[in-house]
């Protein structure tokens, strides 16, 4: 008990710290243009590729635009994106897996029959063909990437609604004269909801990736916008001459990914302690 009691303190803890790392995340994305040193698309000949000074913390890159400037500047496009996109997915695809488990039969057979046909493909190989058909560009790359998003959580919202359906507690919903709609948004998902959002948690990091791997492949954010994708690939073919301009990017990535990722399994982690000693 004491051991189980220590580790759902640890968890708590975690949870709490990165909590505290998304928000620091995020409001660094939302006051981007206040915190930038110098103007990220102003370029100057005489700082190509110069090495990170004072004026320049991160260097500049071969436009000798401000790297610093860039990545911050390409943050709220990178994080808000994401979290939008997997916002939406989470919606819809919970609705639609609630509407399969809950009611089954037709319904049910059509909805995972195209979730089958969707999954069917590598998502980012389905992605990188609707991003080259309908063109480069921010929203092309989040409709691509959208297309298959929402399958994971139908998927895990019908499973779960299929397994809570049968207790007692939604029995009584349904005979006190329940409606359908009311029954799955106030008795069904508020059980439900836990594993969904640590899915969407952990999927932000995931997202996060996608939508970087499509403009770095040239099918997603057109340059000279930032993005942190776009930058990587703009800065890799003089990486031996100026590493900052591909180091600087692609290590706000990575933390960024690391840190909703150890945010969702903080939250799995507490979850299941909570489950535990319930």
């Amino acid at each position: 008990m004491k051991k189980r009691f220590l580790f759902g303190k640890r968890a708590e803890t975690q949870v709490y710290l990165f909590l505290i790392l998304a928000a620091l995340l995020l409001l660094t994305s939302a006051f981007a243009p206040l915190l930038s040193p110098n103007d990220p698309a102003r370029t100057n000949a005489g700082f190509m590729k110069k090495a990170p000074c004072k004026e320049f913390p991160l260097g500049t890159d071969e436009l000798g635009r401000c790297v610093l400037s860039r990545v911050l500047s390409g943050a709220p496009v990178s994080v808000f994106s994401a979290i939008t996109l997997v916002g939406i997915s989470f919606v819809l695809g919970t609705l639609l897996g609630m509407l399969c488990g809950y009611y089954e039969g037709l319904v049910d057979e059509i909805i995972m029959r195209v979730a089958d046909v969707m999954l069917a493909f590598p998502q980012m190989v389905l992605a990188i063909a609707v991003a080259g058909l309908l063109g480069g560009g921010l929203r092309n790359a989040l409709l691509a990437l959208g297309i298959t998003s929402w399958t994971l959580y139908a998927r895990l919202a019908r499973s779960a609604v299929l397994r809570v359906k049968k207790e007692a507690y939604v029995a009584a919903a349904r005979f006190s004269g329940c409606s359908g709609g009311k029954l799955l948004l106030r008795h069904i998902f508020p059980n439900i909801a836990g594993p969904l959002l640590v899915t969407a948690a952990t999927q932000i990091g995931n997202t996060m990736i996608g939508i970087a791997g499509l403009s770095f492949l040239g099918v997603g954010v057109i340059p000279p916008k930032a993005e942190w994708g776009s930058m990587i690939n703009e800065a890799r073919g003089y990486m031996q001459l100026a590493p900052w301009a591909v180091l600087a990017p692609a290590g706000a990535v990575v933390l960024t990914v690391v840190i909703f990722n150890c945010l969702g399994d903080a939250i799995r982690d507490l979850a299941d302690t909570g489950r535990k000693d319930g």
